[in-house]
């Protein structure tokens, strides 16, 4: 049985990380390599970071902050946001990321992501997407949006996912963008759904209110990996805590490390 991954998320504007509700990103969170330093003691299986600002201007900071991250982590991190080029792919993994994770671009010029798969493999690309809850003609569905929540493009999440699979996508982040930053859950039905359509690990987002909501998620969402923000930058819970409270219910995890911060 593959473990299950527990992943803290940073969300980097200027240089700092914040954090909001539904995308509002409002509240300063602390310093991003503070942080990674502290996920790194803790156990977490891996970092995801995301230049949520993803303007031009902001490109050095980012390429600072894998420099920076690579020389003083040592587990493996996902760099996304403002990822528009091949070029930024091989910024970001020659830089000493492991995945760089793509959301917008791969709407605009899907090929970016066969591109990035062919040049460093597909388990260094990760398609990433925002998704919104709809109900049209009596019938639910997803859509994807782009532009960091802002702009809806029709896409039905369901199919999107299939196509960045097809396209060479190791993995996909989805993030429902009604949960994100409530702590009120992840969205099971959504996870659930993208995982029984796709043969590559899917990592859930938006919502974690604690270990309860990521069990939820890992074993009736059938999610590889559950990520969360708010719940660890806060010290509302620790990474050991989690996969303590995990094992005790039977979740395959990796080792996880007892400290005292």
């Amino acid at each position: 049985m593959l473990a299950k991954r527990i992943i803290p998320c940073l969300d980097v504007k200027n240089g700092r990380n914040v954090r909001g509700v539904k995308f509002s990103a409002d509240k300063d969170a602390g310093d991003p390599i503070e942080l990674a330093r502290r996920y790194d003691h803790e156990g977490a299986d891996e970092l995801v970071f995301y230049d949520i600002t993803a303007s031009a201007e902001k490109r050095e900071i980012v390429a600072d902050l894998v420099r920076r991250v690579s020389e003083e982590v040592f587990i493996p991190f996902t760099v996304g946001g403002g990822v528009r080029t091949f070029e930024d792919i091989r910024t970001i993994i020659e830089g000493g990321a492991e995945k760089a994770s793509i959301n917008s671009a791969a709407v605009h010029h899907p090929e970016i992501i066969s591109q990035g798969a062919e040049s460093f493999g597909s388990q260094a690309i990760v398609g990433s997407m925002d998704a919104i809850r709809r109900a049209s003609e009596g019938m639910a569905w997803w859509e994807v949006v782009i532009d960091g929540g802002r702009t809806p493009t029709g896409k039905d999440a369901i199919a999107w996912a299939k196509e960045l699979v097809d396209r060479g996508a190791g993995e996909l982040v989805l993030n429902s963008i009604d949960a994100d930053g409530t702590k009120d859950g992840y969205d099971i039905e959504l996870t659930r759904t993208v995982a029984e359509q796709v043969d590559v690990p899917i990592v859930a987002s938006g919502g974690s209110g604690g270990p309860e909501d990521m069990h939820v998620v890992l074993t009736k969402g059938l999610a590889s990996a559950a990520l969360a923000a708010s719940i660890f930058h806060y010290e509302q819970y620790s990474i050991p805590q989690v996969k303590s409270y995990l094992e005790e219910r039977g979740v395959c995890v990796r080792p996880r490390v007892s400290i005292d911060l």
